[in-house]
């Protein structure tokens, strides 16, 4: 009985220990007044006191920011005045969507930005293109199905979506939105939300936890959150502004905001993680790979060999005066748009080197490709430099060893363990013991 009142207590302070494990790495959200708008929307006008200004066609009422009223070619926008601080923040949009047309008969849709530059009209969804920042947009009107249509081509069950559709884009000030395809070229992930003409309230959620950016909805009345995109590795910087615009074209709608609430949110971050983002601020978590490479002061000719070759990088180095080829690094799933410039940099700073070019020779390589292998390549244009799987790069790279302290002391609380079972089975074998020899007497 005392054996299993131990292991009883054990199993209660492993369970408890646990409890408070996950509890560190739970988060506190604070609503922060000076992002957020909601009623009654004292805080909106031009006066230079106000924490949010409207643009365009944007006009208060007193139960919401109406963007655009349903009437063609119309465009407005709210943008917040304060750029946010804030590493990690949690958006929570109240919004609506209604007017008189009907199904794909309707347009063109409404976006939440997160970006460097405010206050633009522009074409994508009412706020510029080529934007820096996040962009999450409710795109309620079908462009590329439309085109295809026109060219008397039909969708592949593969590629087809339903519309209104919620997709999430970061840009860095060169990217182009692609209207005709509805973004599909920079897309990072979306959903399918029916959220025109609805009785009840519809809500779209935007998180951004630890380079993680995550987007829910909630339209169907449930007061339940549903999945739409789970994105890990994005980098947002801080001191970006909060905004919402839309626009109509020859298809119109009413684009309401109801309120957009910001949660400032408080996560537990290691030293590691800390010293971690610490460095990635350096950029130097972002290489693909590598190797050592003693390339000064060589008497003979020294190489290197870049390969770009079906989405896969490959680079090599002759370095050794042997005409041989060494591998350095192999890469799958690299995206490289085509359209871009070679060219070659050097730097000196404190201290100096001769850095000399001998010869850049560029080859075009002829790969066979199967014509499966040509349509997708035609359906998966790329625009952006990508590289898929970045994150498992990372956790591939090879981790340091245990420090001899760290190897002693493991050893130390093993054998220690060990005498602990051991004295453990002799107490216990010398109680059996002697019950035993008391039943003979």
């Amino acid at each position: 009985m005392p054996f299993k009142l131990c292991l009883t207590f054990i199993a209660l302070f492993l369970t408890k220990n646990q409890c408070f494990a996950d509890d560190d790495h739970e988060m506190e959200e604070f609503l922060k007044r000076e992002y957020s708008l909601s009623k009654p929307y004292q805080g909106v006008g031009s006066l230079s006191s106000s924490h949010w200004e409207l643009m365009g066609d944007a006009m208060v009422t007193t139960d919401q920011v109406r963007l655009t009223p349903d009437k063609q070619s119309r465009q407005g926008a709210v943008w917040s005045r304060i750029p946010c601080n804030l590493k990690d923040w949690e958006m929570q949009v109240h919004f609506k969507i209604h007017g008189q047309g009907k199904k794909n008969l309707n347009g063109d849709g409404m976006a939440i930005w997160y970006t460097k530059e405010r206050m633009q009209k522009g074409p994508v969804f009412g706020n510029m293109d080529n934007f820096t920042g996040l962009g999450v947009f409710v795109d309620t009107y079908p462009n590329e199905e439309k085109h295809l249509e026109a060219q008397k081509k039909r969708y592949t069950p593969r590629t087809q979506r339903i519309f209104p559709f919620v997709l999430a884009m970061v840009g860095n000030g060169t990217i182009s939105y692609d209207h005709e395809r509805d973004g599909r070229p920079t897309e990072l992930g979306g959903c399918n939300a029916m959220v025109r003409n609805l009785k009840h309230d519809t809500f779209l959620f935007i998180r951004y936890v630890r380079r993680r950016l995550t987007v829910m909805i909630d339209i169907d009345g449930q007061h339940e959150w549903r999945d739409c995109l789970d994105i890990p590795g994005v980098r947002l910087p801080q001191g970006y502004y909060f905004g919402a615009t839309a626009v109509t074209g020859d298809l119109s709608d009413n684009h309401d905001v109801v309120s957009l609430k910001l949660y400032q949110l408080t996560v537990f971050r290691s030293q590691k993680e800390e010293e971690e983002e610490e460095e990635d601020r350096d950029g130097r978590p972002t290489e693909l790979g590598g190797c050592n490479a003693m390339v000064r002061n060589l008497k003979h000719d020294t190489f290197l060999f870049i390969r770009y070759v079906r989405r896969r990088l490959t680079v090599m180095i002759d370095i050794d005066g042997q005409h041989e080829w060494r591998d350095c690094l192999d890469i799958p799933g690299v995206r490289l748009p085509q359209g871009y410039y070679f060219g070659a940099t050097a730097v000196t700073g404190d201290l100096s080197d001769n850095h000399d070019v001998v010869s850049l020779k560029l080859y075009q390589l002829t790969v066979f490709r199967s014509q499966k292998e040509e349509e997708e390549e035609e359906e998966d244009v790329i625009t952006i430099p990508s590289v898929d799987n970045m994150e498992l790069l990372r956790l591939g790279q090879v981790e340091e060893g245990m420090s001899g302290i760290a190897i002693f002391f493991t050893v130390l609380f093993s054998m220690l363990g060990c005498i602990f079972l051991i004295v453990i089975g002799l107490v216990i074998y010398s109680h059996w013991n002697e019950s035993r020899r008391k039943r003979f007497y």
